[in-house]
């Protein structure tokens, strides 16, 4: 069973859209982008979201067996 982790090597700033594309196996990158777009659309409430996945999903730390 796949588990969300945040990633702890891929990572701009707390490595949550890393660990998102991870865990739907699709690029960085692509997650990056849509959540930037959505920070901007949504008046900073994906901003905030970002800051609650980074304190709520745990950090990779590569013990994991998937």
């Amino acid at each position: 069973m796949k588990k969300l982790l945040r990633s702890k090597d891929n990572k701009v700033f707390c490595g949550v859209c890393a660990g998102i594309a991870t865990y739907f196996n699709i690029d960085p990158t692509v997650i990056r982008v849509l959540w930037a777009i959505l920070a901007l659309c949504s008046f900073g409430v994906a901003a905030i979201a970002y800051i609650i996945c980074a304190i709520i999903i745990p950090v990779d730390d590569g013990t994991s067996i998937m």
